[in-house]
């Protein structure tokens, strides 16, 4: 049996996922041959591009798109009890991407606060880069659908 690597934290996977089971990031076939070597050096004085949450002035819950589809920034407050997230056009958190299952998850709203909940997603649903059926959100996570990184903010 054939196993491929995540790049990210170098889990080995089955050659048949195609997102890394611990940490959801998106595994890169090699072709045969290919392999090269190549070393990154952060660029410390480069600008980020990314929106800083403190510009945002987000009042109430919401979930604030940190990556992914060219949609960083955008937010979606959370209002109601029930908040679908998925690739289907009549969820309240529309993410369109094929990374993303036409119902991928679901946040609803407790006495205790908010919670994530898979439902039976392909790819999985992660918090904080743990895949997870079911997850309490406490202010800062990272959410993670498909190729879409949110920040959940209790507002």
């Amino acid at each position: 049996m054939t196993h491929v690597h995540c790049p990210e934290c170098g889990f080995q996977n089955l050659e048949s996922a195609n997102y890394c089971s611990k940490c959801g990031a998106l595994l890169i076939r090699d072709e045969p041959g290919s392999h090269t070597t190549m070393t990154f050096t952060p660029d410390e004085t480069a600008e980020d591009d990314s929106v800083s949450l403190a510009d945002l002035r987000i009042e109430g819950p919401a979930l604030v798109v940190r990556s992914g589809g060219g949609r960083s920034g955008e937010t979606f407050t959370l209002e109601h009890d029930r908040t679908s997230l998925g690739r289907a056009p009549e969820c309240e958190v529309f993410l369109d991407d094929v990374t993303v299952s036409r119902r991928h998850a679901v946040i609803t709203r407790g006495e205790d606060g908010f919670t994530l909940h898979d439902e039976g997603s392909l790819n999985g649903t992660y918090v904080n880069r743990r895949r997870v059926e079911s997850a309490k959100l406490e202010d800062g996570d990272e959410v993670q659908v498909g190729k879409y990184k949110l920040t959940f903010l209790e507002g």
